[in-house]
């Protein structure tokens, strides 16, 4: 039997475009599989949309108090029992064969951890608006603390071999203190030279917003890494000017 992975998705008033997201994991080619979606105190018909899906894999939790994605995204890992680790935000989207080619790369190629490409595209449209952020790099800790070359919606790890790693829930950056943290454990990541999912690009993504964060990016290697203060600067520029060659790659 194919081995269990584990979903973890956050929810928070994504009515307009969670049922998109569901469909693309109803439609997965690898059937072996949990989906531990936490809502974050939606004010919309996000839970009231869940619930339509009588499927037993589908294991929603509601929280009392708002506590943000890092914390929802915890909360879903705390029950999760999976060996594999998948990430998908209730706004984006997986292509059918997205679990079954990153499991099998995995274990061909003894992998603790792997990403693919994915499209980032129009929040209403879904269609591409920049050029497919490409895996195109082995990924390791020295590297990672450059750029985030990591995004929920395409990496998988191997919880089986280097554990459970939690978000900082003080961080708006918690996906890059994860990934670092994880980085800190394992020798490198592998690319999946193959484009298996989308990302929605929203107007209003903190992640969008690169001059209102770069406190934050800053923090991500005072605080949480520990570096000094030059240091911290020097990576968070590294940071900066990697961030806009990012997203300035326009889709032709």
């Amino acid at each position: 039997m194919k081995d269990l992975v584990s979903i973890i998705t956050p929810s928070y008033n994504s009515a307009e475009f969670i049922e998109e997201t569901i469909q693309s994991v109803l439609n997965q080619t690898y059937e072996n599989w949990e989906w531990l979606i936490t809502d974050d105190l939606s004010s919309d018909q996000t839970v009231e949309i869940l619930l339509k899906y009588n499927d037993p894999r589908i294991k929603l939790q509601v929280l009392e108090q708002n506590g943000g994605a890092g914390n929802a995204r915890n909360k879903s890992l705390e029950r999760a029992q999976g060996r594999y680790i998948a990430f998908l935000d209730s706004d984006d989207y997986w292509y059918p064969e997205y679990l079954e080619t990153m499991t099998a790369y995995m274990k061909e190629n003894n992998a603790e951890l792997a990403y693919c490409n994915y499209s980032r595209c129009d929040e209403h449209t879904m269609e591409p608006i920049l050029k497919d952020f490409l895996a195109d790099k082995t990924v390791t800790f020295s590297n990672l603390l450059k750029t985030c070359r990591l995004a929920p919606v395409s990496t998988v790890y191997d919880s089986k071999r280097v554990g459970k790693f939690f978000f900082p829930v003080k961080s708006k950056r918690e996906d890059h203190v994860m990934w670092l943290n994880l980085l800190k454990e394992i020798p490198e990541g592998h690319p999946v030279q193959k484009t298996m999912a989308k990302y929605r690009m929203r107007e209003n993504s903190v992640s969008r917003k690169k001059k209102n964060i770069i406190k934050d990016q800053y923090l991500v290697y005072k605080d949480f890494m520990g570096f000094s203060t030059f240091t911290s600067l020097y990576y968070t520029a590294n940071w900066a000017l990697n961030g806009f060659l990012k997203y300035s790659k326009i889709f032709n």
